[in-house]
């Protein structure tokens, strides 16, 4: 009989215990719109990409049956104008796509990622006499989704 009451008394005292190694609820973190970035983000697969001299064609999948293009200038990819990123996707099976950040609703930057492999699918060759010149006197990109 003794050795029952010994036990009721350690389960009390561990179910009594309890509340102080509990754990405190999660906060609300980040559900304040205060505490929000001011930057987001759009993927968009490639279908095809075109280098030319003053930077890069892209040609990529609005919505689901639409085609559209972007002409990205070569200058945004230095660390002087910092407007792109070109990331090198090795040999896995990720496809290549782009990344268009915005910062307050705005352009801010784009961040390509490429096949290194001029081989693969994903790139193209445009034909000889193209001028695509002007195309790519831009200060900032408005992609259609």
């Amino acid at each position: 009989m003794k050795t029952h009451r010994w036990l009721a008394v350690v389960f009390g005292a561990l179910l009594s215990a309890m509340p102080l190694m509990a754990q405190n609820a999660p906060t609300n973190e980040g559900t304040n719109p205060q505490d929000w970035s001011s930057y987001y983000y759009v993927n968009v697969p490639i279908e095809k990409i075109y280098p030319h001299r003053l930077g890069y064609v892209i040609v990529y999948r609005k919505g689901n049956t639409d085609m559209a293009t972007l002409y990205v200038p070569l200058a945004w990819f230095s660390k002087s104008d910092g407007k792109g990123d070109i990331i090198d996707l090795n040999v896995d099976k990720t496809w290549p796509y782009f990344s268009v950040f915005y910062k307050d609703g705005k352009f801010d930057h784009i961040r390509l990622f490429l096949r290194k492999n001029f081989s693969h699918p994903s790139w193209g060759n445009l034909p000889q006499g193209t001028d695509l010149d002007s195309k790519f006197n831009i200060q900032e990109l408005n992609p259609e989704y």
